[in-house]
């Protein structure tokens, strides 16, 4: 597995569609791009900006009841694509036992950043669908969002439909 972090959450301009950065934190740098519903996109955006509603939302009231059954999300694991659909995993734990949760890779990760629970793709996955941003680790916090944008579109401007299938 490659241990990755949220790298952020944009909007594609001209798809108009939310897509999740995830980039792995060691290694080439590579980043596993996954496009998002807009409620999930904003359900991860609010937690990563610790925004405070006035009643929980779906993954706040998850974070709530797998804290009061004393469950904890051990790793969220991005473990595939299949005809064009990621899958994702909780791996959770609660004392000595441990069980696995299949969810969609928007809804771990929402999860995830709230309960500070490490990421990781799977080793295959990252391979086949992992690219590589123009981004210098020196200059990471400068640069800002539309050069990211504009990096990752000139990915999706050479991609081909045939490049997703499983």
């Amino acid at each position: 597995m490659v241990e990755v972090r949220l790298r952020a959450v944009r909007v594609d301009l001209q798809s108009n569609t939310p897509v999740l950065l995830l980039q792995e934190t060691e290694g080439e740098g590579r980043t596993l791009p996954i496009f998002i519903g807009t409620p999930e996109a904003a359900a991860i955006a609010y937690a990563v900006q610790g925004v405070a509603m006035p009643r929980p939302m779906t993954h706040d009231l998850i974070r709530d009841l797998l804290a009061t059954l004393d469950v904890s999300v051990e790793r969220v694991v991005i473990t595939e694509l299949r005809s064009s659909t990621y899958f994702a995993e909780l791996q959770l734990r609660r004392g000595a036992e441990r069980s696995v949760v299949s969810s969609r890779p928007s809804d771990a990760v929402a999860v995830a950043v709230r309960m500070n629970s490490p990421l990781y793709v799977a080793d295959d996955l990252m391979d086949a669908e992992g690219i590589i941003l123009a981004i210098e680790p020196a200059d990471e916090d400068d640069e800002s969002p539309d050069e990211l944008v504009g990096q990752f579109r000139q990915f999706l401007d050479s991609v081909k439909p045939e490049d997703f299938g499983g």
